[in-house]
């Protein structure tokens, strides 16, 4: 029996599949996101997953939305990854709010949430991970050794219980995006990545779930982060490559703000995430600070 009521009406789908109505649903079971994409198959459907932690916001959307242009079903994983926190780190105190997720979603078009516990991904004696080298060595794996490994384990368990054709990840966590796609052509995954462009406030601010963790103050002092990479970005492109510069200025502008820490501005291939010395082609420009205790990161891609 279908999970879901689909009336043929204008406005959603893809290709000639549009839809105007249907009843998304959430489950929390391995076994049940297996039955609903096993009958999707049997129907020649292709399949979208869009992996999350959950605390939607328009960054998480606009992969949805992409996704289901793209698919005609689509998956949304809502997991907090207890493995990819460290033993200091905001496991504990990360946002949730299921119901706004779920409103996010079906305005979204996605048909299906999987919101597995803890234990439902990693049941008892849990032993097996997913580790990488190279990618993970600078930036964010630097300074949270443990965060990479408990990243790509579960994205490779979602791939794996999900199978799908594509999965889509956002730009803002470009390191994550550079590794999983290293490991999905290492391993031999056969789906598609697919890289979103970071979606940003009105005045500049990356969209983040750890943006709520900032206060008025601390939030006005957040758009250091983009106008520094913007004055990095317009030096490039009046002709700058030299890479230890564009640091430099970056973080020259970082330093104006007083209730900003950098933690590091990084010029790295996109690719292996290694240091250059040159920018070209497409070159990662990457940076993270903390605003009061919030850590937050951001960057550009250069071409």
């Amino acid at each position: 029996m279908p999970f879901a009521l689909r009336l043929p009406l204008y406005g959603r789908g893809r290709g000639e599949r549009p839809w105007l109505h249907y009843i998304m649903k959430v489950v929390k079971t391995v076994k049940e996101v297996r039955e609903i994409v096993s009958e999707w198959r049997k129907e020649g459907l292709t399949v979208g997953l869009v992996p999350t932690m959950g605390y939607l916001h328009e960054g998480h959307q606009s992969l949805i939305v992409k996704s289901v242009s793209q698919n005609d079903r689509t998956v949304v994983s809502v997991f907090v990854n207890p493995i990819q926190f460290g033993p200091n780190e905001d496991f504990e105190a990360y946002p949730r709010d299921m119901e706004h997720d779920k409103a996010l979603v079906e305005k979204a078009g996605g048909d299906l949430i999987f919101n597995p516990e803890p234990s439902e991904m990693y049941p008892g004696h849990f032993t097996s991970f997913i580790d990488t080298t190279e990618t993970t060595e600078l930036l964010c794996g630097a300074v949270r050794p443990i965060h990479f490994r408990g990243v790509c384990t579960v994205v490779g368990k979602l791939f794996n219980i999900v199978c799908p054709d594509r999965a889509y990840f956002g730009q803002k966590d470009a390191q994550q995006l550079a590794t999983i796609r290293r490991f999905v052509r290492d391993l031999n995954f056969p789906l598609e990545i697919i890289p979103c462009p970071i979606i940003r406030e009105a005045d500049g601010l990356a969209k983040s779930s750890r943006n709520t963790y900032l206060s008025a103050e601390e939030r006005q002092a957040a758009l250091i982060l983009s106008k520094s990479l913007k004055k990095g970005k317009e030096a490039i492109e009046a002709g700058e490559k030299n890479a230890k510069k564009i640091i430099e200025i970056i973080k020259t502008n970082l330093e104006t703000e007083p209730l900003a820490r950098v933690d590091y501005v990084e010029v790295v291939d996109f690719e292996n995430i290694q240091r250059v010395d040159t920018i070209s082609g497409e070159t990662l420009v990457a940076i993270a600070v903390y605003i009061g205790k919030t850590r937050l990161i951001d960057n550009f891609i250069t071409k």
